[in-house]
């Protein structure tokens, strides 16, 4: 059974976060998301893809944040005072990959039925449609529904926190002394 119709059928709803991205609204299921962020120091990730931003310190987990402007073709974002950290769990195989995405503002949880997510358009979205889940009337706009996983597969989420985490961990080791600054001591 096609679990949009049983989902209907129960009348339950999904909830997603709405959030606007370069003009555009776009939503992702709440369950994915763990937190929200007010921007703050984002740190630079040496050799890491132009779509990410930096990484920051979430209780002392190392966590990437990435750039969804960049990421689907368009100029990076400008920080403005309501640019947000959406802090989001991705499913990878059997185990929880955690990455932050850059958003110029939260707007709202919504609650949708599967009857109010119509397929996503083939044209003028700046998102490739299989990244998209579907679209949701709000209001007179649509909002593009994010499949998470899949803008940011698993695979890559993963290999982008392994990438973030050895980075900061080399910048945290003292860099080794040269053999002129030896002789120097020891003189």
């Amino acid at each position: 059974m096609d679990s949009r119709v049983s989902t209907e059928a129960a009348g339950s709803a999904t909830q997603y976060l709405t959030f606007s991205l370069m003009g555009e609204e776009y939503a992702v299921g709440i369950l994915k998301v763990r937190e929200i962020l007010e921007y703050d120091v984002v740190t630079r990730v040496p050799r890491a893809p132009a779509w990410v931003r930096g990484a920051i310190n979430l209780r002392g987990r190392v966590v990437p944040v990435v750039d969804l402007a960049v990421r689907f073709g368009m100029p990076p974002q400008e920080i403005s005072p309501r640019t947000c950290i959406v802090i989001l769990d991705l499913a990878a195989f059997e185990t929880t990959s955690v990455v932050g995405i850059l958003v110029d503002s939260v707007s709202q949880v919504v609650e949708l039925l599967a009857a109010d997510i119509s397929p996503a358009p083939s044209f003028g979205t700046k998102v490739r449609t299989d990244d998209l889940v579907g679209v949701a009337a709000m209001g007179k706009k649509f909002a593009l529904i994010l499949d998470v996983d899949r803008v940011l597969s698993s695979t890559e989420a993963e290999s982008l926190e392994a990438a973030v985490e050895a980075s900061v961990a080399e910048e945290s080791v003292p860099p080794a002394e040269t053999p002129s600054e030896q002789k120097e001591v020891s003189q």
